[in-house]
């Protein structure tokens, strides 16, 4: 494993989540009140962002499948870097909009998706290792910006925080990329395309394929959902902001934790034993916010349970791919599976602030949350119990 390159993908990584996702909640407050912005109306425009980024991962794979991935990482940093001290300076609401839809685009080259594809194209049949490591490091990203965008907004406002994130993107995500991913290989040959078509389309007619997309759709819409309003969900709780930013500090250590825990036995349990675990344990979690009187302690749990769940489902869905379905075309094929989990992700904000609007709550919510863990886990199941493929894909 070459540690430089995965410290370096993986600190990007950091920087990538924090100030494209995870400042999003905190930002969207004191953002909404100086655009008089209903709370639809705002975490809208988290969806959209989201949107963009389903869309926009498909070809995003197949352009790193083809070795442009230190041109998609480091162009994603850069476009990061503009997209964020544009929208500091942003002065009127309707310019939102069309600038989310960037931001979306920047998601889309920059985060995970991307990153597994560059470490499975750079490691092969040990991309499970490379992409554990990476999460190592990206489960660190909520740890460092959550906390260090609440003192940016007590300290400079929105506009202030966003120009300070901008420029982290610029001067250390960018650099990053362009030093640690391979420069680009010579174009693949027409007969190397054509195979990388023919796995996609062989890869549609697996059931395991579908079971997959099915589950890893439903459980990262209701992630998502549940995390673009953790910050308001968490202060329905009657929690002081500094006892809220405690709780969400807290789920970057458990996700790490979770999947410290993953590599240490990933020889001795298979991947589909460990999908159904996770899974079982998101509705444990929720129902931890649910409890009457619960106060710190049960949020405390909430927190690790959660992130831990989160953290090692991203191995899993990092993972599935080239284990339980075929090694080849990672990046093509895994953003084929990640594309309507992308749309439904970029839906579910929304979809929770309406919830909220209608019922002043967020307890429908978490109800609705532990219902959808029943579909998910028969996704996985279908998967899990769907005999291994035959792994010779023969070139078409």
């Amino acid at each position: 494993m070459h540690r430089s390159f995965i410290a370096g993908l993986g600190t990007a990584q950091i920087i990538s989540w924090g100030s494209l996702i995870y400042a999003f909640p905190l930002l969207a407050t004191p953002m909404a009140a100086d655009f008089t912005w209903s709370r639809v109306e705002i975490f809208g425009l988290a969806s959209l962002a989201l949107a963009v980024a389903g869309l926009a991962a498909y070809p995003v794979g197949r352009a790193i499948d083809r070795g442009q991935g230190r041109a998609v990482m480091a162009g994603g940093s850069l476009l990061a870097a503009l997209t964020l001290l544009i929208w500091s300076q942003v002065g009127a609401g309707w310019m939102l909009p069309p600038l989310f839809m960037l931001i979306g685009l920047a998601q889309a080259v920059t985060l995970y998706e991307p990153g597994f594809a560059v470490v499975s194209r750079r490691f092969g049949p040990q991309a499970r290792l490379g992409i554990t490591a990476l999460t190592l490091w990206g489960g660190f990203a909520s740890t460092v910006f959550v906390p260090l965008t609440q003192v940016l907004l007590d300290r400079l406002g929105w506009r202030g925080t966003l120009e300070v994130l901008a420029a982290i993107n610029l001067f250390l995500a960018l650099p990053l990329h362009l030093r640690v991913i391979d420069r680009p290989t010579p174009t693949l040959s027409h007969r190397a395309v054509a195979a990388d078509d023919g796995t996609v389309r062989w890869v549609l007619r697996q059931p395991a394929f579908w079971g997959l997309m099915a589950a890893f759709t439903l459980y990262y819409a209701l992630f998502s959902g549940i995390s673009f309003h953790l910050y308001p969900l968490l202060r329905e709780q009657n929690l002081s902001t500094a006892s809220v930013v405690l709780v969400m500090t807290l789920i970057g250590p458990a996700q790490v934790a979770g999947r410290v825990i993953v590599a240490a036995i990933a020889e001795r349990a298979p991947l589909r034993h460990v999908g159904v675990g996770t899974i079982l344990a998101l509705p444990v979690a929720l129902a931890l916010l649910l409890l009457p009187g619960g106060g710190m302690p049960a949020l405390v749990l909430f927190a690790v349970i959660y992130g831990a769940a989160n953290g090692i489902m991203t191995i899993i869905r990092g993972a599935a791919v080239p284990e339980m379905l075929t090694p080849h075309a990672y990046g093509a094929v895994n953003g084929l599976m990640s594309l309507p989990g992308s749309v439904c992700k970029a839906l579910a904000p929304l979809l929770v602030a309406l919830i909220w609007d209608l019922s002043g709550s967020y307890r429908p919510v978490l109800w609705l949350g532990i219902g959808a863990c029943v579909p998910i886990l028969a996704g996985f199941l279908l998967a899990a119990l769907t005999p291994p493929p035959d792994r010779s894909i023969p070139p078409p």
